[in-house]
């Protein structure tokens, strides 16, 4: 699985949740950085994907992978921390998969991931 997010407190603490229920975990800091690790790595089954980050936001990134053909169908979770009316429509319009606010409640993400990566 991937996370793309520019604030490496949030990375640290999802990765060792994550980690912890035996997900391998990569890492980007930044959205252009998030389509060249997933370019490289063709078996990533998740994405959690922060919406607000310099230059390239989650809107955009998300956009951007959904343009590319081999990963039509992959799940991707929108993580945000200022969750404003319409921000949830506006990650779905994108091409994310879900909509998880911040601060993240482990087994709520876990269970929402579980559910994409069966393809429910």
């Amino acid at each position: 699985m991937l996370i793309v997010d520019d604030d490496i407190r949030n990375v640290f603490a999802l990765t060792s949740v994550l980690e912890q229920h035996g997900l391998s975990v990569l890492y980007a800091e930044n959205g252009r950085e998030g389509i060249e690790v997933l370019e490289q790595h063709d078996d990533v089954t998740v994405v959690l994907m922060d919406i607000m980050m310099p230059e390239m936001d989650g809107y955009a990134t998300t956009s951007a992978i959904r343009r590319m053909p081999q990963f039509a169908g992959l799940p991707i979770v929108a993580l945000t921390a200022k969750a404003m009316k319409g921000d949830r429509e506006k990650a779905i319009e994108s091409g994310a998969s879900d909509y998880v606010t911040k601060p993240v409640d482990p087994d709520h993400l876990l269970s929402v991931m579980e559910g994409w990566m069966r393809g429910e």
